[in-house]
């Protein structure tokens, strides 16, 4: 049996994000799967990243680096390793990692917003900001980055004029993207510009339906407009 066949079933649980369940059939493949090592190291890694169960994940993505290969999937796992490494505090093989990536071409922006991002969903404020900065150092036109550090400063009430510019610079380089459309109208309401507020999350609700973040934001403008 070819191995992507093999593999078939737990690529489709990953790519249908349920990591835990893509977690599960990874490891309980057989040694006689017919499956290579290389690919079952890679989609562990990832599902442990995913989870966040990083020290797990990193065993399993240096064996890829290390290991070589294609190059996309090695860059790929140096991305992560770089971005593990620095949340941990280990800056001296994160930068490792990233040097490798720039010396390979990959781009500097993606890898920084990346971090940038994950800092933030650990509430380390100033990290993420640090590493958004350093994105649009290395491309001030990085859509991701502008929408990230517009709405980090807009939660943390810091600066909402340029929260503001940040994340109206980002709609216009992606205007269909939900997650920017969102940003904006949630700097909006900060600033108590209700009926702008509404008119952004409410473009950003019909894009992605399901995000309750989104939905979130809504409420508190409804109720902010009810309070006036």
């Amino acid at each position: 049996m070819p191995d992507s066949d093999v593999l078939a079933r737990g690529i489709e649980l990953y790519n249908r994000q349920d990591y835990a369940g893509a977690l599960s059939f990874f490891l309980a493949l057989p040694p006689d799967s017919g499956a290579e090592g290389g690919d079952i190291a890679y989609f562990l890694g990832l599902c442990y990243a995913r989870l966040g169960r990083f020290e797990d994940s990193l065993l399993y993505l240096e064996q890829v680096v290390t290991a070589g290969g294609e190059q996309g999937r090695v860059q790929q796992c140096r991305f992560l390793l770089a971005v593990i490494y620095a949340l941990s505090g280990r800056r001296r093989l994160a930068a490792f990692e990233l040097n490798k990536l720039l010396e390979a071409g990959y781009r500097e922006a993606s890898v920084y917003a990346a971090i940038a991002y994950l800092s933030w969903e650990q509430n380390d404020v100033e990290k993420s900001l640090e590493y958004y900065e350093k994105s649009l150092s290395a491309d001030p036109e990085n859509a991701t980055a502008l929408n990230g550090i517009g709405y980090v400063l807009a939660c943390e009430d810091r600066d909402l004029a340029k929260a503001l510019s940040f994340c109206k610079r980002a709609v216009e380089y992606s205007p269909d993207s939900a997650a920017c459309l969102d940003s904006l109208g949630w700097v909006y309401y900060k600033l108590g510009l209700l009926a702008d507020a509404r008119k952004y999350l409410e473009q950003a609700a019909v894009l992605d339906r399901n995000n309750e973040k989104i939905a979130e934001h809504i409420r508190a403008v409804l109720s902010a407009e009810g309070k006036k």
